[in-house]
């Protein structure tokens, strides 16, 4: 999940957004815009009620406090109340700014993949593609964990590459917690809560 909201978003979105897809090939797209501030917040908001018209307010909203005018993908509106969650859990825990990161599963499996683009994507048309997820789980088990784990089924609820994405976040959990994992970008700027924008792997 993303962390740190701007106040005004730059031409395509966080710097952190912008520094990861040219990394990732034809998975770039997997890297959602991330509004500004305001944005995220009309999209969570008790007015209006209706899901659709929430998401097309939170839109306008966004191309109001973005410096190229743009909006956000549908599918990113659906992450936004769990970025909500967490941007106020680190800005009433202060303290645990420095443990929480973000990351990405797709810059993940770039990581895991040696800084290389993976070829197969994880899902066509909506639907998992069982090359991309075999692709994936022999990343992780290269990486170390057991292919007991990364092969069984995902917990109710999860779908079979939601589990493979949850490992590789771990995978960079683990690099942080290393001192191996690299920040992108490099120097991160905050929000105006002090919250760093990086996509970590």
């Amino acid at each position: 999940m993303p962390v740190g909201l701007p106040a005004h978003s730059p031409a395509k979105g966080r710097l952190a957004e912008s520094a990861v897809r040219p990394l990732l090939g034809d998975r770039k797209s997997s890297v959602f815009r991330i509004p500004s501030r305001r944005a995220v917040e009309a999209s969570v908001a008790a007015e209006p009620s209706d899901q659709r018209e929430r998401f097309l307010h939170a839109c306008r909203i966004a191309r109001e406090t973005s410096d190229d005018s743009k909006a956000f993908a549908k599918q990113g509106f659906y992450i936004l109340p769990k970025v909500v969650e967490i941007d106020r859990f680190l800005r009433g825990h202060p303290d645990w700014i420095a443990r929480v990161r973000e990351t990405h599963p797709e810059l993940a499996f770039w990581r895991l993949n040696g800084g290389q683009p993976l070829k197969l994507a994880k899902k066509i048309k909506s639907s998992v593609s069982a090359p991309g997820l075999d692709l994936r789980r022999d990343l992780l088990v290269k990486a170390g964990f057991a292919r007991e784990l990364v092969s069984q089924p995902a917990p109710k609820g999860a779908a079979a590459d939601d589990l493979v994405d949850a490992l590789a976040c771990a995978a960079i959990a683990l690099r942080i917690e290393k001192g191996l994992a690299q920040s992108f970008p490099s120097s991160p700027p905050r929000d105006e809560f002090g919250l760093p924008m990086a996509i970590w792997a």
